[in-house]
């Protein structure tokens, strides 16, 4: 009897098409390639692989790793797909989501996720409040003082999060900022029990902010963020109701692709 062969990962007509395939097997792991471990799994002879991947490295798309053994994601393929984040969202569903959440609470709101070893914003609404922090779209904040960095880092396992932190130097912004990863392992356990994550003036003097991850994304985060004398930490944990809201309205847009705009149900 004839064994069926398992079908070929690495497909595409031309050898342009060949190397977008290689490229979007890569992006869809959440983690590191080698070079054997990708023959293994295409059954691709090794000299083949080996010049797609210097190809892909030569173009900023993938970076090697220290060890000279493994790959991952480079800077231009993570600004690639910011960019399309950023421009599908700016006039989509999602943006109608997070403009209605912001009329809401009164206070700007935003989408976030995790690039690299920061975070950065995907959309954001600004609140028509006179005092406010003004952040954009692709501004880019730290992970380890940040709501959303925070929410973020407590869907991952331990050594992710100790692997991650360990090439992200954990300033101190202000005297609340965490930089001991013990007492941050201590807040990554209650932020998974409660289901939020609160940045008390840890980034910036006066400026108070909560995060809830979307359901079913790990790496997509809503935020509302405000200074400390309208929204204080007692009161930032009042917009939870309305934050998941948006949260789940967001995974909907997500798993349907809509065009349409959507409210948050109040």
């Amino acid at each position: 009897m004839e064994l069926l062969r398992e079908p070929d990962p690495i497909n595409g007509d031309t050898p342009t098409m060949r190397l977008f395939s290689l490229l979007e097997l890569i992006a869809a792991k959440d983690q590191l390639v080698s070079l054997q471990g990708l023959v293994e799994e295409t059954g691709l002879p090794k000299p083949t692989l080996h010049r797609m991947l210097q190809q892909l490295e030569g173009a900023g798309l993938l970076v090697r790793q220290a060890d000279g053994r493994h790959y991952g994601t480079g800077h231009r393929l993570r600004r690639l797909a910011e960019n399309l984040l950023l421009n599908a969202t700016h006039h989509g569903a999602r943006h109608a989501v997070l403009r209605h959440l912001v009329d809401e609470l009164g206070e700007s709101c935003n989408v976030t996720t995790l690039s690299g070893n920061e975070i950065v914003y995907l959309d954001r609404v600004e609140t028509p409040e006179p005092l406010r922090f003004y952040l954009r779209p692709g501004s880019r904040v730290p992970i380890h003082c940040s709501a959303s960095g925070k929410m973020i880092l407590a869907q991952m396992s331990p050594s992710q999060r100790r692997k991650l932190l360990a090439h992200a130097p954990l300033k101190r912004y202000t005297n609340k900022t965490l930089t001991d990863l013990d007492a941050l392992e201590a807040e990554f356990t209650r932020i998974r029990r409660d289901g939020f994550a609160l940045d008390d003036e840890e980034f910036l003097p006066g400026l108070v902010c909560v995060a809830v991850l979307v359901p079913g994304r790990a790496n997509l985060c809503v935020a509302v963020q405000a200074p400390v004398m309208r929204l204080t930490p007692d009161k930032a944990l009042q917009t939870l109701p309305a934050l998941q809201r948006a949260a789940e309205a967001i995974s909907r847009v997500d798993a349907e692709g809509a065009s349409e705009p959507e409210s948050v149900p109040s």
